[in-house]
């Protein structure tokens, strides 16, 4: 080689060393402008580009270096880490184990596996991935560098697990993170939130307080605080926290969502009006006041306001929207003969099965109508009048004219308590149900017994779960009453409530046609506010539903019924996480009924 060339390569070395990336990138490229064939520079290079951000750049590069040696193991290395960037998954795991069956001792290569299980969802063989990178002696030498990124790794994985509510396995993968890393903040944090989620509410603060102390600037810690305190009812340190929150973050939207989200649950009306006021000054022209607003109103039964209201989330910025952007005219309510409609589902699965009820009076205003809706729904949609076609959400739609969100439909046709659409049933059992008759298999083990379901908790990744969720041990007293067999609709549950004859539905439930089949052979349902609860509910089925202290405001306050569905009986939390007396209510109940 040249000594002048090698010269250059020596420097392109240096820089990389000392950490100039940009520097050191452009003199990989003057090296390799001139010596093309040199495959350890290509590698090299794309090295550098990555830490630049230039994942397509990166990509070509380490293509160029297998093309001249395919066993450069740190080009293929490179390559699985831009393919990672460019969201190309599969082979970006394809390269990375090709990597590992040359040398498994690459514990660069093992990390950024399990990264990409890790982006794949992939969890067991995330877990068989990061193991191996906890063998004695396997960080050592050249690789110790890397053991802030297998703790953040680790503690990536703890996430998963608790979005899971695998809590046992997530203390665990925390405290490996900690092990490896003992300042590792996203383990440290996450662990107080397991704790938190777990009752451990003392323990739980203790840590966010160390954690507040070491990083005074981490608004995520003190809103974390915050709900933790909510929790404990703690109400003067609590609002110690929430003025320097506001303090601290006094223009930060997320901040100014906790503190609300704080005064919703303590049904603090005056502080959360007064909150919504102080940040429209921040932010005079988002629509975000608007909309929070509106759930207000909707709340306390303010409905026609609250329904215009709530239609300024239509004009969040595109980032912060649920709902897609269309080109087509909104559809306001006028007759559209001859014309096209498209419904399309804008939030939740409760959302679109207590919306798609307003599908006949739409139908009565015009032509065709077009329902887009969730996957799982189709079934079950179809049963209700009104939609001509009906499209998965995802899938290519067909040409139409206009379009509304179903969450629309309340202010399209002005609804007050007085109006609300609640001819019950609306929905019915689709004809093709999957699991029909494993279904019926077990509906027939009730033995003459009073058949209720019960579903315990909804989605853990659901921002008020942890509120709107009953521990399972909390349902023990309901074993009191007799003549009971008990169906679980409960998905992704580990813990079970402590019920003898309990028959597990859950794995049998694939779609809603599935679970609107099981629930026409309940007597009653006992459910948190979950999708389950509206689809009950459309199907007339008898309902007992276990409301947090501050409820979604489709349920209103003060009132032991819903106009929205006549079969549902609610229960209400008569103090903030008090689901004891709910229980011990619903027992007392049915044990006078029976």
């Amino acid at each position: 080689m040249n000594s002048n060339h090698l010269k250059l390569l020596k420097k392109a070395h240096t820089l990389e060393i000392v950490g100039k990336a940009l520097e050191a990138s452009m003199a990989y490229r003057a090296f390799l402008e001139l010596e093309p064939n040199h495959a350890d520079a290509w590698a090299d290079y794309a090295g550098q580009v990555l830490k630049l951000g230039q994942a397509e750049e990166a990509r070509k590069a380490c293509d160029t270096a297998l093309t001249l040696n395919p066993r450069q193991l740190s080009a293929r290395t490179n390559l699985g880490r831009a393919l990672m960037r460019l969201n190309r998954l599969d082979e970006c795991e394809r390269h990375l184990r090709a990597v590992l069956e040359v040398d498994p001792r690459r514990m660069d290569a093992q990390l950024l596996l399990a990264e990409c299980l890790l982006n794949q969802r992939d969890m067991v063989n995330a877990r068989k991935a990061l193991e191996e990178t906890n063998h004695p002696g396997a960080m050592g030498g050249k690789f110790a560098v890397l053991q802030p990124r297998q703790a953040e790794l680790w503690a990536i994985f703890s996430l998963g697990l608790s979005e899971a509510q695998n809590f046992r396995e997530a203390i665990e993968a925390c405290n490996i993170a900690i092990r490896i890393d003992p300042h590792n903040f996203t383990a440290r944090s996450n662990l107080g939130s397991i704790w938190m989620a777990q009752g451990e509410l003392e323990q739980a603060e203790a840590l966010f307080r160390q954690l507040l102390a070491e990083h005074p600037r981490q608004e995520i810690i003190r809103l974390l605080l915050i709900t933790c305190l909510t929790r404990k009812m703690d109400l003067v340190r609590l609002d110690q926290e929430i003025v320097e929150a506001i303090q601290q973050g006094s223009e930060n939207f997320i901040v100014h969502q906790s503190v609300l989200g704080t005064f919703y649950n303590l049904g603090r009306w005056t502080d959360y009006k007064a909150e919504i006021e102080r940040f429209r000054k921040v932010d005079p022209a988002s629509p975000h006041s608007d909309w929070e607003q509106g759930e207000i109103d909707l709340l306390f039964g303010n409905m026609r306001q609250g329904w215009e209201r709530y239609e300024a989330r239509l004009n969040l910025p595109v980032e912060a929207r649920s709902q897609q952007t269309m080109d087509q005219p909104a559809w306001n309510g006028e007759p559209f003969a001859e014309k096209t409609l498209l419904l399309w589902a804008e939030q939740g699965l409760g959302d679109a099965l207590m919306f798609v009820r307003y599908l006949p009076l739409v139908k009565a205003l015009g032509g065709r109508v077009i329902l887009e809706t969730w996957p799982a729904l189709m079934g079950v949609a179809a049963t209700c009048e009104g939609a001509d076609i009906l499209v998965p959400k995802g899938a290519p739609l067909p040409p139409f004219d206009l379009q509304a969100s179903l969450l629309s439909l309340p202010w399209i046709f002005r609804t007050d308590l007085s109006s609300i659409p609640a001819v019950i049933p609306y929905l019915n059992v689709p004809e093709e149900v999957p699991s029909r008759q494993v279904l019926l298999e077990r509906l027939v083990n009730s033995q003459g017994n009073t058949r209720i379901g019960l579903v315990w908790a909804g989605r853990p990744e659901h921002g008020r779960d942890f509120e709107r969720s009953v521990p399972a041990s909390s349902l023990a007293p309901l074993a009191a009453l007799s003549g009971v067999t008990w169906y679980s609709f409960q998905l992704g549950r580990q813990e079970l409530p402590p019920l003898s004859n309990l028959i597990p539905l859950g794995p049998f439930l694939k779609n809603f046609s599935d679970t609107a089949y099981a629930l026409s052979g309940m007597d009653l349902l006992i459910t948190v506010d979950t999708s389950v609860a509206h689809l009950a509910g459309a199907l007339g089925i008898p309902t007992l539903l276990l409301l947090p202290f501050q409820p979604d405001f489709r349920w209103l306050l003060e009132r032991d019924d819903s106009p929205w569905y006549p079969s549902l009986r609610l229960y209400r939390q008569p103090a903030y996480g008090d689901w004891e007396s709910v229980i011990r209510q619903v027992v007392s109940d049915l044990t006078q009924e029976s």
